[in-house]
């Protein structure tokens, strides 16, 4: 690879009017939310009409009909959820609230009242970032599904909310760089710089932050580089607000870079920078493949070092996908220095990948959280996020923040204006209930003994005896 952009203007999308983009094997017909002629999104394996009711409802959605109440008797389903189809080792787990609650005691005698659950606060330090809650808004990357009107909707809302944000890799070699500070139009909002921008637009003091992702494409078109010395993202840096996060791997494809479909045309404007196969059939599509990228402990060791060196400004995070020494590589990138490390569990979601590997490869996400044990620094956990209770039993196992990616795109698909937002609402209220119903009230107070499953060994007086979901390697 030269490193070169395409022949394209570094502004423009290879995607122009007549290359519409990939099309995405996964769409419905309609959907209430979507603009015009638009197909909708389809997001098989994943619990989409539960995303779209919170994002129509809210935290309304939380609760049985109102019109049932008083005709209705309500129990636990009747099928246990670590035996339902798709369930993982987290749907394994129960939270389960103590009899005696020494920390309400504490908040009783600090409130001078019964405590509720209105009291619970969930404040996060995000990778350094600060949120309203333990959540941030997950790598979109290049995918047609992003790359339409859906980011930057997403885009806008995280930053209403103030939730910390992660632009995914290749947007800058597929959608172009962009300018922060000129007017949107067209591609221009899909790029880069227009992500960041509908963000920052709506972004209150003091919250949030991006993440800027880079891939071998992306450090070939200098992506930090142009970010970092970008004038307008001054902001950001004099903040502290300004991340970067280096991608090592992700859930859906361990071990593999990213990956797009294509049409001929497309493909012929970004064939400088990236693998293209013809394999998928057909005359007009091909598949467009990054590189991986190489690692070993030392070079992800230096290259969290020269990032620190190159970018003192900005935080640094590492995404690392679902390995089986997923602790070893937690644990040098935490001593290099990352400010985050985000473990992606196989569960998560992508625009595109091989059957084989959503099916059969990868570790479930619990597994990571189980093997890294309690982390060394600020753990952020993806993979089929979307609710609070997976969202608490992933806090307890030690994630600092729960990402949210397909249930973010869902929910701004049902709504561009507010479906994001009351997703994240019900997210809020729910984990308030959880975490006071455990007798806590700090987010970061949960911990093994608030989580139990048989065989677990939770959970345990003496927390360093307690072995989620199997004996630690």
């Amino acid at each position: 690879m030269n490193g070169r952009l395409t022949d394209a203007s570094p502004h423009e999308s290879p995607y122009d009017s007549t290359d519409e983009g990939p099309d995405d094997p996964g769409l419905r017909a309609e959907g209430p939310g979507l603009r015009a002629g638009y197909p909708g999104l389809r997001a098989d394996a994943f619990p989409a009409e539960a995303v779209r009711d919170r994002a129509r409802r809210g935290t309304a959605a939380l609760f049985p009909p109102v019109e049932a109440y008083g005709r209705t008797l309500f129990g636990a389903a009747r099928t246990p959820a670590h035996t339902a189809p798709g369930a993982d080792l987290l749907d394994a787990l129960r939270l389960v609230p103590p009899v005696f609650m020494p920390r309400r005691l504490e908040k009783l005698i600090d409130l001078a009242r019964e405590p509720m659950h209105h009291d619970v606060d969930l404040t996060t330090v995000v990778g350094a970032l600060n949120s309203p809650l333990p959540a941030y808004l997950s790598a979109f990357g290049s995918t047609q599904v992003a790359s339409a009107d859906l980011g930057t909707a997403a885009s806008r809302q995280a930053g209403r909310l103030g939730l910390p944000m992660v632009i995914g890799e290749n947007v800058v070699p597929v959608n172009g760089y962009g300018r922060l500070g000129t007017a949107a139009a067209g591609d221009t909002e899909r790029s880069l710089l227009g992500r960041i921008r509908a963000y920052l637009d709506e972004l209150p003091d003091g919250m949030g932050g991006v993440a800027v992702q880079q891939s071998t494409e992306d450090a070939d078109a200098e992506v930090w580089n142009l970010v970092y010395s970008d004038p307008s993202a001054r902001p950001l840096l004099e903040s502290g607000r300004l991340a970067f996060e280096l991608k090592v791997g992700q859930g859906a494809k361990p071990g593999l870079g990213g990956m797009t479909v294509l049409n001929r045309a497309a493909a012929a404007r970004v064939a400088e920078q990236y693998a293209v196969d013809d394999v998928l059939g057909g005359e007009e599509r091909v598949l467009r493949c990054s590189s991986p990228g190489t690692f070993t402990e030392e070079i992800l060791r230096q290259q969290i070092r020269l990032m620190r060196n190159n970018f003192p400004r900005a935080r640094v995070w590492v995404k690392l996908h679902p390995g089986r020494d997923v602790r070893d590589a937690a644990a040098v990138a935490w001593s290099a220095g990352a400010d985050a490390v985000t473990v992606d569990g196989a569960e998560g979601g992508t625009g595109w990948a091989p059957l084989g590997f959503l099916d059969a490869v990868g570790l479930p996400l619990g597994e990571c959280l189980r093997r890294i044990g309690r982390p060394n620094g600020s753990l952020l956990a993806s993979g089929r996020m979307w609710e609070g209770t997976r969202a608490a039993k992933a806090l307890a196992l030690g994630a600092t923040a729960v990402g949210l990616g397909r249930a973010a795109l869902l929910a701004v698909e049902e709504d561009p204006e507010r479906g994001l937002t009351r997703l994240v609402e019900a997210l809020a209220l729910e984990l308030r209930l959880l975490i006071s119903a455990l007798g806590k009230y700090e987010a970061s107070a949960l911990a093994y003994e608030d989580v139990w499953s048989a065989g677990t060994g939770l959970p345990h007086q003496d927390p360093s005896l307690a072995t989620p979901l199997g004996t630690q390697p």
